[in-house]
């Protein structure tokens, strides 16, 4: 339906979206109103996503009416929206059809070279980086992204060149409804015990995922990840696997890192393949921070140098375009520095990837007292994960630690569980539980001093604090 329609140029399509303020969801709209089509949604509150795609032309609800779905030819709701909900139900009264995300996503693709990038971490940088490549070698490709690169100004486009770069989210299975050219599966260690109860359940899904790999196409899987690795077993006939990563082993490998004077780091990317010779493709360049973002670019340049033109001039052209890329939004992500002191913001919210920001922060800034300010999300993965979590702050010299952003769940469903548990945990002398974030920017406030890093490590909404704390530190600096 949306590709025929698509080719015929025909009249645009109603598309009401229930859940548009989300990160999978404002960037479906995105892509859609550049499309041509209607769009109109909905969300409980507005978030700013959803104002932007407001000030772009979509009808936009604060709550949710079965008004709201009227003159809809199509509905889309996002993982969270139950079954009973008013606009879902009073779709399906009028016959309307509700689709979710996964069942959604792989109609927007039809047509294109399918590029899906998963991992339990990294996926975000990865899809922007490789959206980034290809915009900048003039591909003018399609791409979704779980944020909004900083490079491209946006987190979805509707390009007009073959390419289609989708972040594959394994969260309720969303990755499941893509047929993907090019799978690139990068980290990947148990996560989503909400969704996901044991590591064996979590890795199926990405089995599941690999054997939806199209005929001729290539699994891209992460080296020095062994569960990422296992999943070369499992894809179908008729489709090969390639590996990245900084062990020499790798398909793809960067050698020779080191630090750089940008923040980032400097590698040299090389090419392994089968058989025969190995190439040097490049050297890289980074001003991102943190060795995790060498493999993240060294994937990027491995679908390039696969599947779009590998000539020496088109990687150095690539190799020139990754030294220009500066992140996603809530990626390490720099807020503002008042008075010497720095705030950053990142969505951490896994044990490995704490350890990964903070690390990349102590390689920034070696000679800076770094503060963490870690805000756990969700119960189900805090206490699943809690002996990960109470050992993953050694690059921090003090640790803040506030309540659990429940999300989609509630306390008292897991024995009225709390942070306050996990720092109990902790092995960190300078580790403090502070329950609210006022209170936590409060002490914040008045205990960071000039040279301090504050790096604001949560998916929930503690982000406010790193906002709220700029200004506040401005007006402490004038007094």
């Amino acid at each position: 339906m949306l590709h025929d329609m698509r080719a015929s140029h025909s009249v645009p399509q109603h598309i009401h979206l229930i859940g548009i303020g989300g990160t999978g969801l404002s960037a479906i709209a995105r892509f859609l109103m550049e499309r041509g089509y209607v769009v109109t949604g909905s969300d409980r509150a507005l978030s700013p996503a959803a104002e932007e795609l407001a000030a772009e032309g979509a009808r936009i609800t604060a709550g949710h009416s079965p008004e709201n779905v009227l003159g809809a030819d199509l509905v889309v709701r996002s993982s969270a929206v139950p079954d009973d909900n008013v606009e879902v139900q009073a779709a399906i009264a009028q016959n309307v059809p509700v689709l979710k995300r996964s069942q959604f996503l792989g109609k927007l693709m039809e047509g294109s070279f399918g590029i899906g990038v998963a991992g339990t971490h990294g996926k975000t940088t990865i899809t922007a980086m490789i959206a980034w490549l290809l915009a900048s070698l003039g591909e003018d490709p399609s791409y979704i992204i779980g944020s909004t690169s900083k490079n491209l100004g946006k987190n979805a486009h509707a390009g007009r060149g073959k390419a289609f770069v989708i972040e594959a989210d394994e969260y309720d299975r969303m990755f499941l409804g893509l047929n993907p050219d090019v799978m690139i599966v990068s980290y990947l260690e148990h996560d989503h015990p909400d969704c996901f109860p044991t590591p064996e359940i979590y890795f199926q899904a990405f089995v599941d995922f690999a054997n939806r790999l199209r005929p001729g196409g290539y699994l891209l899987a992460a080296q020095d990840s062994s569960e990422a690795h296992r999943l070369a077993d499992f894809i179908p006939a008729g489709t090969r696997a390639l590996t990245f990563g900084t062990d020499p082993a790798a398909n793809y490998c960067a050698a020779n890192i080191r630090p750089n004077t940008r923040g980032g780091f400097d590698y040299e990317a090389i090419f392994r393949p089968q058989s025969g010779e190995s190439t040097r493709l490049a050297r890289i360049s980074l001003q991102v921070p943190g060795e995790h973002n060498v493999r993240n670019s060294l994937a990027a340049l491995a679908v390039i140098h696969q599947s779009f033109n590998s000539s020496p001039e088109r990687i150095r052209q690539a190799a020139a375009a990754l030294g220009a890329f500066t992140g996603t939004g809530r990626r390490f992500d720099l807020r503002g520095e008042v008075n010497g002191i720095a705030i950053i913001d990142d969505y951490a919210h896994h044990p490995t990837e704490l350890r990964a920001s903070l690390a990349a922060a102590r390689a920034r800034y070696p000679n800076r007292r770094i503060w963490a300010l870690w805000q756990p999300h969700t119960y189900s993965r805090t206490r699943s994960l809690m002996t990960q979590f109470a050992g993953a702050f050694t690059d921090a010299d003090r640790v803040v630690v506030t309540e659990v952003y429940a999300a989609r769940e509630k306390a008292q469903d897991f024995d009225n569980f709390s942070a306050a548990q996990v720092v109990q945990a902790m092995n960190h002398p300078g580790a403090a539980f502070v329950p609210s974030l006022e209170a936590a920017g409060e002490l914040l406030l008045q205990q960071l001093q000039p040279g301090d890093v504050l790096i604001v490590l949560s998916a929930g909404d503690a982000i406010t604090v790193g906002e709220r704390l700029l200004p506040a530190l401005k007006e402490r600096m004038i007094r």
